[in-house]
Order: C-alpha cells, then structure tokens, then sequence
C-alpha cells in the first residue's frame, strides 16, 4: 500500500473510531508498527491527528460531537473525492473555502500546493491548510461564532468576503437538482457560499451522489453558476441533462 493510501486510511479509522492503538491500526492496515508508527508520527505533525502512548487519537480540534460524526460519515469517499480534487488547482491562486467535512479533506491536502491565498469561514479549515510545509497565507473571515462547526456565521462574514477576489470557490452542498441548482440546510451557509461565489471567477461543488436529486431549504446557486463538479458516482437522468445543458464538467473521482 502507498504511503498516501496508508495515511488517508489512518485518518478515516480514528475519525470513525475517535482512537486507536498502533496495534489496531497495524491489524487493520496490514502493516508493520513501525510503519504506522512513521504515518501517525508525520501526520500528528500535520495536525491530523493527536498521538498518545501506545496509540492515537482525534486532535482537540475535533472535538464536538457533531462535526466529528459528519467527518466519519462517507470517510472513504469524501477523502476519494478530495484527492481527486486536488489535481485541479494550481499553485499562486486564491481559493474561497466553505464549512464542511468535505471540503476539510481537501483542506488537509493544500500543502501540495504553494503560494496559495484561502480564504474560509472554518476554524478547521484555517488550521488544516496553514502546514508549515507549504507557504500559504490563510485569511479566517470574522463574525458570529458557532462552536458546534467551529465556524463563524452571519452577515458580517459574507461583508467580508467583498474584500477579497478569488480564483476559485470550492464548496460542499447539501442537495443538488435540477431546478433550483445546490442548495444548503442551513441558510447561514447557503448565504456564505453565495456571497464567496459571487467574488470567484470560477466554482467547483465537492459532492457525494447521495446528494442528487435531494431537496434542502435553502438555494446556494444555480446549476449555470457551477464550472464542475466532483463526485464519486456520476449523477443520473433530468440532473445529468441540466448539467450538460448548463456545461457543467463532471469529474468522477477514482
């Protein structure tokens, strides 16, 4: 198995299981200790995990009991998407970043690229792409707090976002369909993304399938705003047709 292979697949373990000793992880990898003891040790430094005597554990950042439950949830694909993703940013570019567990699995592989500008709304997000492997600068947007995301929410964040000018918006959404486009559950976040994209030259939605054709409350944009999506299951019927009528790219991630 890769070394990258190996460390995603660390991460996706303690992040379902919240803990695990290197033996667990040596069990379930098929590797030797020392081995994992390499991967937790070089990822520890990342940030991305915390380690402990004899094992390994979620980093304090993740500590709501919510946010890490979303991080567990889909792990496999939400990391496959992510590190499909990756491949389509270049190095001296601006990104938006919107709250989710998506996004943060591709927030933890920006160290890739150098020189870049985020800017987001996530306390996780912040910190994930701030490596000191890399030499990006990472801007947080100020506002209302809300703990249960480590976010921060509200008009005050969407003000902000006019003061910067990105290449990109990379969003995760709550549902996606036909007629209104991506939507949100929550209208802070619908109103965030907006205001991010509407300062991008261009949008990418990471998404898994079990989004499309869902309905959520709140519209984020419409389909002709999106420049791709990235997904692990290509979308079916009327939803693929208004993708394609709307030149949106579909990447499917392997």
């Amino acid at each position: 198995m890769k070394v990258k292979s190996r460390q995603d697949k660390i991460i996706a373990l303690v992040r379902k299981h919240q803990q695990l000793t290197i033996e667990e992880l040596s069990s379930s990898l098929a590797s030797s200790k020392e081995t994992i003891r390499r991967d937790v040790a070089e990822l520890a430094k990342l940030g991305n995990v915390q380690k402990f005597h004899g094992g390994v554990m979620l980093p304090n950042t993740y500590a709501d009991d919510s946010f890490r439950s979303r991080m567990s949830t889909n792990a496999s694909i939400k990391s496959m998407i992510a590190n499909a993703a990756i491949n389509h940013f270049s190095e001296n570019e601006t990104l938006f970043i919107v709250t989710g567990s998506t996004t943060l699995y591709f927030a933890e592989l920006l160290y890739k690229l150098d020189n870049l500008t985020i800017v987001t709304n996530s306390g996780e997000i912040a910190k994930a792409s701030s490596s000191k492997q890399s030499s990006n600068r990472v801007f947080l947007l100020g506002g209302e707090y809300n703990s249960s995301n480590n976010q921060t929410i509200g008009t005050m964040v969407a003000t902000q976002c006019r003061s910067f000018r990105a290449h990109h918006t990379i969003l995760t959404i709550g549902a996606m369909d036909e007629v209104t486009g991506a939507m949100q559950y929550s209208i802070d976040e619908a109103q965030i993304a907006s205001a991010m994209i509407d300062r991008s030259q261009k949008v990418t939605v990471l998404v898994d399938s079990s989004k499309f054709g869902k309905l959520a409350s709140f519209e984020v944009c419409s389909l002709e705003k999106i420049d791709r999506i990235i997904c692990d299951t290509p979308p079916k019927g009327s939803l693929k047709s208004a993708l394609e009528n709307n030149a949106v790219e579909i990447i499917v991630a392997e």
